[in-house]
């Protein structure tokens, strides 16, 4: 069962966690676009670094709330990277070939590769972990050329945020590994500032690389052969399609691990700290309708995320032997009891 608490827009900045209430209202139908000049449909290419499921979902129900009816008034081509970012550049250039209206990728790497290969197709990128940071853009409120999109924020000492959370549900732990993968741009930064908050907390942090399942199972053996009682999952397309191997090995090492997406909360793991990534995917309907509509995507902002989110699994905990201090659930926006 999942305790939802009632505290929403949990942001992180420079250190500081503010709470805000806030009531989102029901979103209401748009008029959606109607025809192409030609006749033709509107068609939007869709590239997600993962396999089919909550991103997709996610922009064909945003795409849904907008009036937009797939078959009668837009299309939809979708590819899928399986958690390989090597395969995101052919995807998107396949989609590049049959001149997609739009183009929307997911990752920091899908974006760039889409900026490689088109210069006059519009694109909306969705759940790039700093954007800036990333060579995708070089300014936020103003993106220009032919793309814009959402950003996850994984900004100002975020990173560090994991750690510190970490730490305080597993207070005798001192040694943290640190698992990143460079199917994410912006995962050196990470391990950088995971490394920071280490020295200013006394702990020690070990990094393990791995980008496929070679390296993920070396990265298994040296975490289990170290001092490290802890882990942190940096975000990456390939810890998300790997979440079930990630759980499974923390709970048979018995290490409180920490996650970047609810998820792996979900599916076992001990707790997750971050925005909602596949709500990325659902908003990036909204740019794609305004894009529709005559917007140029280099005059959109890229949007950040609305809301950070806390989340504990008290059942993990306790096969863990862990008792979840006080001020942790107090902070919790979600609960599995």
């Amino acid at each position: 069962m999942i305790r939802h608490v009632i505290r929403c827009c949990r942001w992180w900045r420079g250190g500081v966690v503010s709470l805000a209430l806030a009531v989102a209202p029901a979103p209401a139908m748009a008029a959606a676009y109607g025809p192409l000049a030609d006749g033709r449909i509107p068609r939007i290419g869709f590239v997600s670094p993962t396999s089919p499921g909550a991103r997709d979902d996610a922009f064909r129900h945003g795409l849904k709330e907008l009036g937009y009816i797939e078959g009668r008034n837009i299309a939809v081509e979708t590819r899928f990277a399986d958690g390989d970012p090597k395969q995101l550049a052919g995807h998107v250039e396949e989609l590049v070939r049959l001149n997609v209206d739009v183009l929307v990728v997911g990752a920091t790497i899908g974006a760039k590769a889409a900026k490689r290969a088109t210069s006059t197709i519009p694109i909306v990128f969705a759940g790039s972990s700093d954007p800036v940071a990333g060579g995708i853009v070089t300014n936020l409120a103003h993106p220009e050329g032919n793309i814009t999109g959402f950003s996850l924020a994984y900004g100002d000492k975020f990173a560090g945020k994991w750690l510190e959370l970490l730490k305080q549900t597993a207070p005798a732990v001192s040694d943290f590994a640190v698992l990143w993968s460079s199917s994410n741009a912006a995962a050196v930064r990470f391990v950088a500032e995971i490394e920071a908050a280490a020295k200013v907390l006394d702990v020690r942090v070990d990094a393990h690389h791995a980008s496929n399942v070679e390296e993920l199972d070396k990265a298994f053996g040296a975490i289990s052969k170290g001092r490290a009682k802890g882990l942190i999952v940096t975000p990456s397309p390939f810890a998300a399609k790997n979440m079930k191997k990630l759980i499974e090995f923390a709970a048979a090492h018995r290490l409180p691990a920490i996650y970047f997406v609810d998820d792996f909360v979900k599916a076992g793991g001990l707790m997750s700290y971050g925005p909602d990534i596949v709500d990325t995917y659902r908003r990036a309907a909204t740019h794609v309708d305004r894009i529709l509509k005559g917007a140029k995507p280099g005059a959109l902002p890229v949007e950040r995320p609305t809301k950070f989110e806390l989340m504990v699994n008290l059942s993990t905990a306790r096969a863990l032997g862990l008792k979840v201090p006080p001020r942790i659930l107090t902070r919790a926006d979600k609960v599995i009891e």
